[in-house]
């Protein structure tokens, strides 16, 4: 169970301040939601990403049910306790790789679409992807481990949540990639609203459960999908899913036809999405939680992000360079470590240079989000 209260609403924007109750703690939203996929952000300790001032963690259904399997996960306590994490979990459906290890793979695209004109085939009514299959009773997958056939429809997905046991799941959906035809959107729509409903009909557990929105790019779709999501007897909150348009517009535009149509008493998960240059207008737009890859996937890369824009530790440059990360950021990493240490890590390729930024940039956009909270506190945005 959970509770959401909102604390302050902008009168500039559709931003809003508010408290996410749940059994293993609060979360002052909005919230920036870094992703566990596998139980662990990769090259931190639990202890290590709560001093990054995060509140909420999300991790991934279909890689924990594959490796180490949910009843390892339950029989160890469950994932608080699997993972030493006491504070707020949650755990997606596994509908994301209906579409990364599907029709994204395919068509190399992500949920938002940087260059729309060179997709060149669209998905029509009919189509599958080469390395799964989608029924109106679930998707049909290979497991990259073994080759076996992995099924997951809304019972399994939900079942699978149950034992691993976070404090917020969300419904199974097909999240669908862009350029998907309207007869193709039309059929999903309705295959994920059936879904939806399964998924409140099995739940057992008090966990709390979250409705996802679809619909793509199509502004009738889109509201179909929230008015029928926001209807339905038995979701706690919000998730947006699915391709979120061909720009950061494009996306800003999603969310002005979705967020105003659902009960402004619970909250709203923007799914996927959260680049520093995202966040000030999701938030406008009224999102309350959000997740992204971000941060510790450029940190294993070699980049930091800073007040002044990011770095790029890689570079030789560096190595003289005596100077914190960032001088505005009191991360213990921009207190004890120079430039020259982190990028001389980074060009050894020692795994330690990919921990400290990636403490480092999950601090940083916590910052960001915790100033951006003040924002809205004191009525600037």
């Amino acid at each position: 169970m959970i509770e959401f209260s909102v604390i302050k609403n902008s009168k500039k924007s559709r931003a809003r301040l508010g408290v996410l109750k749940t059994p293993h703690g609060e979360i002052m939203t909005p919230a920036f939601v870094p992703v566990a996929t596998n139980a662990a952000v990769k090259a931190l300790r639990s202890d290590e990403i709560a001093a990054t001032k995060t509140q909420l963690l999300i991790s991934n259904t279909y890689h924990l049910h594959l490796n180490p399997g949910e009843k390892v996960v339950k029989n160890a306590g469950g994932i608080h306790s699997f993972m030493n994490w006491q504070k707020p979990l949650m755990t997606d459906s596994g509908g994301f790789q209906v579409f990364s290890l599907g029709f994204g793979r395919d068509l190399g695209v992500g949920k938002v679409t940087k260059y729309p004109g060179k997709l060149e085939r669209a998905i029509e009514k009919g189509n599958q992807p080469k390395s799964l299959k989608i029924t109106d009773d679930g998707v049909h997958f290979r497991s990259p481990l073994d080759g076996k056939e992995l099924f997951l429809g809304p019972r399994e997905s939900i079942a699978i949540q149950e034992k691993i046991g976070a404090d917020i799941m969300f419904a199974f959906d097909e999240c669908t990639p862009p350029k998907v035809t309207r007869e193709y959107m039309k059929i999903s729509l309705e295959r994920t609203n059936v879904w939806a409903k399964k998924c409140i009909s099995v739940k057992k557990t008090k966990q709390a459960l979250y409705g996802i929105i679809q619909g793509s790019f199509y502004e009738d779709f889109r509201k179909e999908s929230t008015r029928a999501i926001n209807a339905m007897d038995g979701f706690e909150g919000f998730g947006i899913g699915g391709d979120l348009g061909d720009s950061k517009t494009g996306t800003q535009t999603i969310l002005d036809w979705t967020l105003p149509l659902l009960d402004q008493k619970k909250p709203r998960h923007l799914l996927g999405i959260g680049h520093l240059e995202d966040m000030e207008n999701i938030i406008k737009g009224g999102v309350d939680t959000f997740d992204c890859t971000v941060p510790t996937h450029y940190a294993r890369r070699g980049v930091a992000f800073t007040s002044r824009g990011r770095l790029n530790m890689g570079q030789a440059s560096f190595l003289k360079d005596k100077k914190p990360l960032d001088l505005k950021c009191e991360c213990l990493v921009c207190k004890n470590y120079g430039r020259s240490y982190i990028a001389h890590l980074i060009r050894a390729e020692e795994i330690t240079g990919g921990a400290l930024l990636t403490f480092h940039n999950l601090y940083f956009f916590n910052t960001y989000v915790e100033q951006l909270r003040e924002k809205i506190k004191k009525g600037i945005l």
